[in-house]
């Protein structure tokens, strides 16, 4: 294995180098500069130490992104402590079950999670903490409210004149196995893992990112985190890389909805765009479609002559409605959809698609903008390697296999499930299918628990069909599922666009007849889709966006 710097002593670097730099801003609050988050840093170092927690103790946060959620998570790792981030969409049974899972001894909250926990039913912990303010929501050891209480006092005595650049020294992580963070899988499959992830990947991951993207990256870059921190993808890409590239880091503290975010773009103008899927093809949809769908617009696109003066334009406005000045947009965590992907490639917006999981911390492959083939997630990383589980992977669909330093220890308190996830070669199995072309560019085709058999064992993968059918008419978002021998839709359709076209839900079951048939025409036999079926609400989702598939499966 290669020399791996420790992880922490890169957090000090930056910090120290970026003293008076801003760091992290709540949109449309307050911000800290990196000696704020170098002094909150401290005291929370003082609080944990003066309360008995010591080096390896495990630290839990759940609550939505905020500055201080950051500075506490950052704490936790120069401290010697294991950071356990819990997603704030979990129901208060899954937060109480991970806490007691991880045995973590503290538990930081933000404000909403305060009011919907119970503390009675997480019997292990030591104390509760409000991200907002770090106050003390439970104390169960005398320890932890005396150093609570008397927080300012010792630090005062620590540092009497004033905390400078020189105090910053932090726990050294020496073995690059060592265990950093156990994160918990928000999967589709409705059960969540513990993932340890050692200190080798949160490098090997900020490495990666050096690499592709530290030329077009400065110190003083703004950046808005969009996904939250709790799960790897925003943790690594939104969070971790640019601060320790001395960026300035704003957090949209609420539920960002589309409007919230367009505006955040606006008023941050970030230099580079992390998201998922749907995050750009609402902004797309909504947006950008409605401008160039008109006859008008169609006839200009039809001339050969101006054909791609009106794609400039059309690129221009698209990339204004991100802020206009990004190197590019990365999306990853689940399936882009077809017709946005195209008409983004069509007009040159400069976006890109990576792959990853949890398990990998996240990055498995990616490609920059300027070299990525349309529909795939780009070339094996830095420091990973990818194989096809197939006797023709470039043209037969086959499991995704990675090994690396990306890869995960395992799964916290599992050996089962780490032994059946990593082969005894160190190959992570991914569950995913996918195709691998002679340049090493990767087509993923579904994940393997979602494959369908069709009556006479074809394999059909229900993301194809879906891809297809969510970008017909009236169509917001869909599920495949199947049925004995059937295969049905459920679709979500744009209930806002009937509205205002004055649609009934009988013309809705019309249309989507009419799709049913559409769609029907370029499938093969054995994946034709029996009916469509409207369905009144959102589908259920993951944090990364994709839908809870175990929720709509037919019980045969």
């Amino acid at each position: 294995m290669e020399q791996i710097p420790s992880f922490n002593e890169i957090i000090e670097k930056s910090i120290v180098n970026n003293w008076e730099r801003d760091a992290l801003s709540d949109y449309k609050g307050a911000t800290l500069q990196y000696h704020d988050v170098a002094r909150k840093i401290e005291k929370l170092h003082i609080l944990f130490e003066n309360s008995g927690i010591g080096r390896g103790d495990k630290i839990a946060l759940c609550g939505r992104n905020s500055a201080n959620w950051a500075v506490a998570f950052l704490a936790t790792l120069t401290y010697g402590a294991i950071a356990v981030p819990i997603l704030h969409e979990f129901t208060a049974e899954q937060v109480h079950n991970i806490v007691n899972h991880s045995e973590a001894k503290l538990l930081f909250v933000g404000d909403v999670i305060a009011t919907t926990i119970d503390g009675t039913k997480m019997p292990g912990l030591e104390g509760i903490i409000y991200i907002p303010d770090y106050s003390l929501v439970i104390s169960r050891t005398d320890q932890l409210t005396f150093a609570r209480e008397h927080l300012n006092e010792m630090f005062g005595k620590k540092y009497p004149k004033y905390f400078r650049k020189e105090h910053v020294h932090y726990y050294v992580d020496r073995n690059a196995d060592e265990l950093a963070m156990i994160n918990y899988t928000s999967g589709t499959t409705g059960f969540s893992k513990g993932v340890m992830i050692p200190y080798r990947a949160l490098w090997s991951n900020f490495d990666f990112a050096l690499h592709v993207l530290g030329n077009k990256i400065h110190p003083g870059d703004s950046i808005i985190s969009i996904l939250p921190m709790a799960h790897m993808y925003g943790m690594a890409f939104e969070f971790i890389f640019e601060f320790l590239s001395g960026c300035h880091i704003f957090y949209l503290t609420r539920i960002p909805s589309p409007a919230i975010i367009a505006q955040a773009f606006a008023d941050i103008r970030p230099a580079i765009i992390i998201a998922v899927p749907l995050i750009i093809e609402k902004i797309i949809r909504k947006k950008v479609f409605p401008k160039i769908q008109n006859n008008r617009m169609r006839l200009l696109l039809n001339m050969p002559v101006i054909n791609k003066k009106v794609n400039q334009k059309i690129c221009e406005q698209v990339s204004e409605a991100f802020g206009g000045r990004f190197y590019e947009v990365i999306i990853g965590g689940a399936a882009f959809n077809r017709e946005v992907e195209a008409f983004l490639h069509r007009i040159d917006f400069p976006f890109t698609v990576g792959y990853g999981a949890t398990e990998c911390a996240p990055i498995i492959a990616y490609a920059d903008y300027q070299t990525f083939v349309p529909t795939s997630c780009g070339r094996p990383v830095v420091h990973m390697e990818v194989k096809i589980d197939s006797a023709d992977p470039a043209n037969i669909p086959g499991e995704i296999l990675a090994r690396g330093l990306n890869v995960m220890l395992g799964y916290y308190k599992d050996e089962e499930a780490t032994q059946s996830t990593i082969d005894k070669d160190g190959w992570y199995h991914t569950g995913d299918l996918g195709t691998m072309d002679a340049d090493g560019n990767i087509f993923i085709k579904g994940r393997s628990k979602n494959m369908l058999l069709g009556a006479s064992g074809q394999n059909i993968y229900p993301e194809e069909i879906e891809d297809k059918l969510n970008s017909m008419a009236m169509v917001t978002e869909s599920v495949v599922i199947q049925s004995g021998e059937k295969l049905i839709g459920l679709v979500y359709p744009d209930f806002e666009e009937a509205k205002l076209m004055g649609f009934s839900n009988e013309d809705l079951v019309n249309i989507m007849e009419q799709n049913r048939q559409a769609i029907n025409a370029v499938l093969p036999a054995y994946s034709k889709l029996s009916a469509i079926y409207l369905h009144e609400e959102e589908f259920e989702k993951t944090p990364k966006k994709s839908i809870k598939r175990y929720l709509y499966q037919v019980k045969n």
